[in-house]
C-alpha cells in the first residue's frame, strides 16, 4: 500500500504534539518497519525544516530530524504540472491541491492526514491516521 503523509502527521510526531503524538508516531513505526510504503513531499519538507526549527530553536538539531525523515520515507517531488493542476481543483487550500495533484501522479492510494475535512474533493481519498493504521493492520476495510 502507497500513501502520502500530509506535514500535520510528520510534524505531530516530531513535536510530540499531543493528544495526536501517539498515532503519529505509530505511523513513524509503519515507515521504520517497511511495513508500507510511505511518501512525503519534497514541498512538505521544507514546511517541516521551517516548523521543526522554530519548535527546537536550533538549526543543527532540525536538519538531523530532516535526514531522519529521509531514511524513513520516499520523497516526491512536486512538479510544475502538479502546481498547475492544483489551480483546476475545487479545493480551498492550494497547498493540500498540490499534494492531492502529487499524490494522484504517483499513484498513492492514500493521504494520511488529520485534516480530511479540506482533502473532501482530493484526487486521492484522504484517511485519518487512526483510520490507516486499522487499515494497515486489517481491523478495518475501507468502503467508497
Amino acid at each position: 500500500m502507497k500513501a502520502l503523509v500530509d506535514t500535520n502527521v510528520i510534524i505531530d510526531a516530531l513535536t510530540g504534539r499531543e493528544p495526536f503524538r501517539e498515532t503519529a508516531e505509530e505511523i513513524f513505526m509503519l515507515a521504520a518497519n517497511q511495513i508500507e510504503d510511505l511518501y512525503i513531499t519534497a514541498s512538505s519538507v521544507t514546511d517541516i525544516y521551517y516548523l521543526i526549527r522554530k519548535h527546537l530553536h536550533d538549526t543543527e538539531q532540525a536538519k538531523s530530524a530532516i535526514a531522519k525523515l529521509f531514511e524513513l520515507f520516499y520523497i516526491l517531488d512536486s512538479t510544475a504540472e502538479d502546481c498547475r493542476e492544483a489551480l483546476l481543483l475545487d479545493m480551498k487550500d492550494y497547498e493540500d491541491a498540490v499534494i492531492s495533484c502529487c499524490a494522484s501522479r504517483s499513484q498513492m492510494e492514500y493521504i494520511v492526514t488529520r485534516n480530511i475535512k479540506d482533502y473532501k474533493k482530493s484526487k486521492v481519498l484522504a484517511v485519518l491516521p487512526d483510520k490507516f493504521i486499522k487499515l494497515v493492520s486489517g481491523e478495518e476495510n475501507l468502503v467508497v
